[in-house]
């Protein structure tokens, strides 16, 4: 099975939000509050600026022995609907029903026409 690419992702995963925003009904959307969106089990979270610059982190010993089912993701920014708050990076562990040769796609913040989109990290 192909990755689908960055268009294809960041449109599957915001034009459900879209439509919210631009007052169109999506089936199973339900606005939790301003600036995020519940779509059926993910929330799509839209701020109105940039996030601020990233902050420097310097990765902690893997926790475990088994270093090669986790990447270090960087810290990032989070809008919690009135404010910019740092959320430190982490270990994410490769699920054993993900390909071993999978490389991990960190989360990042897209600008869109409606506000910047959080695009949570993925295996691919």
């Amino acid at each position: 099975m192909r990755p689908l690419s960055m268009t294809a992702r960041v449109t599957a995963l915001t034009v459900p939000a879209l439509l919210t925003f631009a007052g169109i009904a999506a089936a199973d959307t339900n606005v939790a509050s301003a600036g995020a969106v519940q779509l059926a089990q993910s929330t799509v979270i839209v701020a109105p600026t940039a996030p601020p610059p990233v902050r420097e982190e310097a990765p902690p010993p893997p926790p475990t022995a088994t270093a090669v089912t986790q990447v270090w993701e960087t810290g990032h920014w989070v809008w919690n609907g009135g404010n910019w708050e740092w959320v430190h990076g982490q270990y994410v562990v490769r699920p054993a029903t993900v390909s071993p040769t999978a490389a991990w796609q960190p989360g990042h913040w897209l600008q869109q026409p409606n506000g910047w989109v959080w695009i949570e990290g993925s295996w691919q």
